[in-house]
């Protein structure tokens, strides 16, 4: 007896791994110490671009692989694509060094306001009401944090742009997943080499010089890197624009708890207005996405 596997039903199950992996990022780099940031991204890209052929070698992806290094152009797109989102990944690994985990989780609840901004600006789209109320929150949230701490929330609203803009030129090109990843970590893996030659002048490598522990879990790099970016692409082609909307606030969500439970992150009154401020701007976003998605159909 066979069975039909819903796709819907797939997809959810797909994009809620994705957000449930990303959301431990913060306990798998607590874990790796005393490992720094530049090993660990090292260990990230090289690792993540090991697994990636692998999946290209089992799925009989090389045609396509081979394809896309035909076509620079593609190549020079995915190349930069990789440098932001390997950009996003060393900050979001300081920001955990540092003990900022909710920091970090405010730039990722920020991020799809961020996205929106960039769509309006460099993709010509416009603004709903909703989402000009959303934007005009955030950026609210960002002024009241500004006021009380006397410092500009820089770390979150970099992650937010990086990742934002890595999500805008992936958008300009239609690549197969695991082939594009694949490229986009192996033009990164020259800086990935530059930082094991910074850490090595610095404080030196940690792999295999800790326990067999830590070395096991630093190994595991490369597949909590690629594994979640290929959920997220496959879950993506079955859902909605407004499920994942919403699922997508599962990470942040699981970062502030972690910020606030294991590293004791301080929140003060001022950082407790701004969430509440970005909650809400998040909370309008996703009425508003929802009530778009509905439409759609009927417009057809």
């Amino acid at each position: 007896m066979t069975t039909t596997r819903d796709p819907h039903s797939v997809g959810i199950a797909q994009a809620l791994l994705a957000y449930l992996i990303w959301g431990f990022f913060p306990v798998y780099f607590w874990l790796v110490r005393p490992s720094g940031t530049l090993e660990v991204i090292g260990w990230r890209v090289v690792l993540s671009v090991v697994f990636s052929v692998v999946l290209i070698v089992v799925m009989r992806q090389w045609s396509k692989f081979i394809a896309v290094w035909r076509q620079p152009r593609l190549v020079g797109v995915l190349a930069v694509a990789g440098f932001f989102v390997m950009v996003n990944w060393t900050l979001y690994v300081w920001a955990v060094e540092l003990g900022r985990p909710i920091e970090a989780a405010l730039g990722y609840y920020l991020n799809p306001l961020i996205s929106i901004l960039l769509g309006m600006m460099f993709l010509r789209e416009r603004l709903r009401p909703l989402q000009w109320v959303a934007v005009g929150l955030a950026l609210a949230a960002v002024l009241v944090m500004i006021l009380g701490y006397g410092e500009v929330p820089w770390l979150a609203l970099a992650l937010a742009v990086t990742f934002g803009i890595y999500g805008l030129v992936k958008k300009q090109v239609r690549v197969d997943a695991v082939v594009g990843f694949t490229v986009e970590t192996i033009t990164m893996a020259p800086v990935a080499v530059l930082f094991f030659v910074l850490a090595i002048a610095g404080p030196g490598l940690t792999m295999g010089q800790i326990s067999g522990w830590h070395t096991t879990v630093l190994l595991f790099a490369g597949v909590i890197t690629s594994l979640p970016l290929l959920l997220f692409a496959a879950s993506s082609k079955k859902l909605q624009l407004a499920e994942i909307g919403i699922l997508q606030y599962i990470t942040p969500t699981m970062h502030f708890v972690v910020g606030l439970l294991l590293f004791r992150e301080a929140m003060p009154l001022e950082r407790w207005a701004g969430f509440a401020l970005v909650w809400l701007a998040l909370i309008l976003f996703t009425i508003d996405l929802v009530r778009h998605s509905r439409r759609r159909p009927l417009e057809k």
